[in-house]
């Protein structure tokens, strides 16, 4: 049975997007006019940007465009919370008014095209559709090799991520709802939605290059992101230092019957380098043991705080 014509929202974070938003709006109005031409989706559907407290004119130029035209429409943060909870303010705010919300970046290197079978697969019955891209040939060598380094070192700390997906991805409302009930503060989207369940399915897009800008997301802070969603979505991390303890300590009593014997054997125990290199080495693991302990620790202290994850401060949405 096939579903009724959805109502869809657009979420498109940004922050200081003004060189490349302009195009970006362009192309997205010609994309809903064709979407609304080809009977894809209702009256009613808009394009909603999440500002993230940008210091440019990102936020002047979203009121202006909602002025001119009510297919676009936005939220404003009282102040810049990070593309993860920009999003989500994104994505709750959508939910009120549509069937469905496909998220993307606001520089358009997410091919829209592949809108029209996210909801073709929305048709026929997907809650959530993960848009995937199908090669990196057009990355540098170490922009291909740190970015597929992320998906598998992910996956081998236990975080349930779908390889080569960012948050290009269709979400129904009934999945959002329940997203809502995800109260983390520390946000990973990427590994939450594959937690929340339902049907799922993949579509695969070719990604090009940014229109204008620069990218906000540096190797410093892919290096963040991924570091919070291990230790937002795993344990492994603890268990690795329970099993390097265990190890370390298998080899200290080792080194302790070696010790004896030669003892025993009226041999002087050498090894003075051997000694101190120990130590050093026995240092180093508890003290970045420590650390890692330390980080699960303060994550704690950001949860139990329950501090918002966001402050909408300005709101083009019209009831």
């Amino acid at each position: 049975m096939s579903k009724k014509k959805p109502v869809l929202y657009l979420v498109i974070p940004c922050y200081n997007e003004e060189a490349a938003l302009l195009q970006t709006i362009e192309r997205l109005k010609q994309k809903m006019a064709d979407l609304l031409q080809e009977n894809k989706i209702a009256e009613g559907s808009r394009v909603l940007f999440a500002n993230d407290g940008s210091k440019d004119k990102t936020w002047e130029i979203i009121q202006e465009q909602h002025h001119k035209d009510k297919l676009f429409t936005g939220i404003s943060l009282s102040r810049n919370r990070g593309h993860q909870n920009a999003l989500l303010a994104g994505l709750m705010t959508a939910k009120k008014y549509a069937d469905v919300v496909i998220s993307l970046d606001a520089d358009l290197q997410d091919d829209i095209d592949a809108i029209d079978e996210m909801l073709a697969k929305y048709a026929e019955g997907a809650e959530i559709v993960y848009g995937v891209r199908s090669s990196r040939q057009k990355d540098s060598t170490f922009k291909r090799v740190t970015a597929e380094g992320f998906y598998k070192f992910m996956h081998l700390m236990g975080v349930e991520v779908v390889f080569n997906h960012a948050d290009y991805r269709l979400a129904s409302k009934r999945v959002l709802d329940e997203l809502e009930n995800y109260h983390e503060v520390n946000l990973f989207l990427r590994g939450i939605f594959p937690l929340i369940g339902f049907k799922s399915e993949v579509v695969y897009y070719e990604r090009g290059e940014r229109c204008a800008g620069e990218s906000k997301y540096p190797l410093k802070k892919m290096l963040g992101l991924a570091w919070d969603g291990i230790s937002s979505l795993s344990i492994r991390p603890l268990r690795f230092i329970t099993a390097l303890g265990l190890i370390m300590a298998g080899l200290s009593a080792l080194v302790l019957i070696y010790s004896i014997v030669v003892k025993v054997l009226g041999n002087a125990v050498s090894g003075w380098t051997f000694t101190v290199c120990s130590i050093w080495l026995v240092g180093g693991i508890q003290t970045f043991s420590i650390g890692v302990i330390g980080e699960y620790i303060g994550k704690i202290y950001s949860e139990t705080k329950r501090r918002p994850r966001y402050c909408i401060a300005e709101s083009l949405i019209e009831e």
